[in-house]
């Protein structure tokens, strides 16, 4: 089995899908199946690894020569699947990829496989409707010979499409690797980290993980941690990795927004940006805070690398609550749920998880522990199963 990934992103961009493709490529790679991936110059590597995953950093725009580019490259490799790993933004809101896989489909020697990581419509011109640009999103559901969702709210919005491929949930993992140490040596570096930044042992360090985008609820963040503050909470906040990511053009617009609001609370003395961090330090830095805290506007999501990130990494969280099922992470038990947008309910429930050690300690386990059924073994043998199946190769 050789897998052709086609991804908007990939290391060394920074960004989501990107690192999801590049932990499932190594995953797969683990379990016997050759990986390639097609994807832009911008990510070219510094170092072709060897006998692993080869990248090929080919493409200048995202535009209708794709058709032929990955054709001819998957032939040109011997693929057996050319797999597309969507987000909308990481293609340029770009329709061309949309409507490949009718082109792709037409005797070639290779199935085709769409994950989606958002259904995001992208833009087409000024005065295309929605209908239009919803017909152009759902488009590769019905002409990809398997079709995955990575959760709930995304699979039943495609399970009314009628659609004749499988279509299968299959979540993503951590976005970081856990890197375990001696529950000494994880408290003495914890002491060591906190002092360095300024901490003292009574600061209530949130933290918050990922890039900033509007659907992330970084106003909500910052409008959280001064609730905390006029409530005489010593609370700081630590943000960990990369301000924004490298393909939606409107972050940079949201993160003036976010550092306009701080400023103006005069919170700049109790939030403090570690900028990107290497695997390693970003799993240290997670261990360090007392609570995560991800205020996303759209909901808790399995979709959410960063969210799996603070699962495995025993934090314990503060999130908003799903806007479709996710019986996987039960409220109270695994983790806590506030409203979308709302700061003082946020604040309410920081402040009660920090009020009780036993509350913590609970979420902090339960949420390690949920968090086993996400690793990236798991989630390569679920594609490598769905690639072999008799419904998917007998198209």
């Amino acid at each position: 089995m050789h897998v052709l990934f086609v991804t908007g992103e990939y290391p060394p961009l920074r960004g989501g899908v990107g690192a999801y493709t590049a932990e499932l490529a190594h995953a797969l790679v683990d379990i016997g199946s050759q990986v390639s991936v097609l994807t832009t110059r911008q990510a070219h590597p510094a170092v072709q690894p060897t006998n692993a995953v080869t990248v090929h950093a080919l493409i200048e725009r995202w535009d209708w020569r794709i058709w032929h580019q990955a054709a001819q490259l998957a032939k040109q490799i011997g693929a057996t699947w050319l797999h597309v790993q969507y987000q909308t933004a990481a293609f340029a809101m770009h329709p061309a990829i949309n409507l490949a896989p009718d082109y792709w489909r037409r005797g070639q020697p290779f199935r085709v496989a769409w994950t989606y990581h958002d259904l995001l419509v992208p833009y087409l011109f000024p005065k295309a409707g929605a209908r239009l640009r919803r017909w152009i999103t759902e488009r590769p559901a019905h002409t990809s010979h398997i079709v995955i969702a990575t959760n709930t709210g995304d699979y039943q919005q495609l399970a009314v499409c009628a659609l004749t491929a499988p279509l299968v949930k299959i979540p993503i993992g951590s976005n970081i690797h856990v890197h375990a140490s001696s529950p000494s040596a994880r408290a003495q570096a914890r002491a060591q980290d906190r002092r360095e930044r300024g901490y003292t042992e009574s600061t209530v360090v949130l933290g918050y993980f990922g890039f900033l985008n509007h659907s992330k609820g970084g106003l909500t963040l910052i409008q959280t941690l001064q609730e905390l503050v006029l409530q005489g909470i010593d609370a700081h906040l630590l943000m960990i990795g990369e301000r924004i990511g490298a393909s939606d053009p409107t972050n940079e617009a949201y993160l003036q927004s976010v550092e306009a609001l701080i400023t103006e609370l005069h919170l700049e003395q109790r939030v403090q940006w570690t900028g990107h961090l290497a695997d390693a330090e970003a799993s240290r830095a997670l261990h360090m805070v007392d609570l995560l805290f991800m205020p996303y506007l759209d909901g808790a999501s399995l979709r959410r690398g960063t969210l799996m990130a603070g699962l495995a990494h025993g934090c314990a969280i503060v999130t908003t609550a799903p806007q479709s099922p996710l019986p996987e992470l039960v409220n109270g038990r695994d983790l806590l749920y506030v409203p979308p947008g709302d700061a003082q309910a946020a604040a309410s429930a920081i402040r009660q998880v920090m009020q009780q050690p036993t509350l913590r300690t609970q979420l902090a386990t339960n949420a390690q522990r949920q968090s086993e059924q996400f690793t990236w073994a798991t989630i390569a043998q679920q594609h490598r199963a769905h690639y072999q199946s008799p419904l998917t190769t007998q198209q």
